[in-house]
């Protein structure tokens, strides 16, 4: 099953500072049919204003993913961590039991980025954060891993779920597939371009979410970059 979720039926707000798409029921945007999609509890898809962002705030048992679109944003927490993550690069914080952090952009520009929630396997684990550079050209063309609980997955950033979060970039015309395992689902964001999946046609923006598929054809009808949760 292939269910598309439009960007311009998604909930979300205005904040002024923050304009945000919540994929998920989150803060006022309730949909008991969106609650969650497996494991994956949120996905926010956030356009930060420069020299603006969120304040100190704590989390607790959730394994939280930033994917940087455009811009970069700075983390700091209260176990000491200060970095900077750039335009298609990714965070990790598992929030344990745990963590105040802050996420701003420092930029004179706008920041996009995905917020990814995604429940724990464990919970009342030490709280902790990382970030890593990954080379741009190795996502040409087929999905590369970038966090991941999951066996094998030795290269990511390690998350302390039973789920794993790839991207890809293609040109168009290009096409990739993503094999999934029996009884796991999959979501889907292209962050850029228009993209068919099996047969459906999303643009950038729009929500995928996938069950009960073992094999995703990915084809680009424009230049795209897509990236995707898979989880059980």
């Amino acid at each position: 099953m292939i269910e598309l979720r439009p960007y311009n039926e998604l909930g979300g707000a205005q904040h002024g500072w923050l304009d945000t798409r919540h994929h998920f029921s989150f803060a006022d945007y309730y949909d008991p049919k969106r609650m969650r999609w497996g494991h994956l509890r949120v996905w926010n898809d956030d356009t930060i204003a420069a020299r603006s962002g969120f304040p100190a705030h704590p989390h607790r048992d959730m394994e939280i993913i930033t994917y940087v679109r455009s811009g970069a944003i700075t983390h700091q927490d209260s176990l000491g961590n200060r970095g900077r993550t750039e335009a298609g690069d990714v965070q990790v914080m598992s929030a344990g039991t745990g963590i105040t952090h802050s996420e701003m952009n420092e930029e004179s520009e706008a920041t996009q980025l995905f917020q990814i929630w995604i429940m724990p396997d464990e919970k009342g684990l030490p709280p902790s954060w990382g970030t890593k550079p990954f080379p741009k050209g190795e996502r040409s063309g087929s999905f590369v891993t970038l966090a991941s609980g999951l066996p094998g997955d030795t290269d990511a950033l390690a998350i302390r779920a039973n789920a794993r979060l790839v991207a890809a970039t293609l040109k168009a015309g290009q096409s990739t597939e993503y094999q999934i395992a029996p009884g796991r689902k999959v979501y889907l964001v292209p962050a850029s371009g228009q993209i068919e999946i099996n047969g459906v046609v999303a643009a950038a923006g729009d929500g995928v979410a996938i069950s009960d598929e073992t094999l995703l054809k990915v084809s680009a009808q424009q230049d795209s970059e897509i990236v995707l949760v898979d989880v059980a």
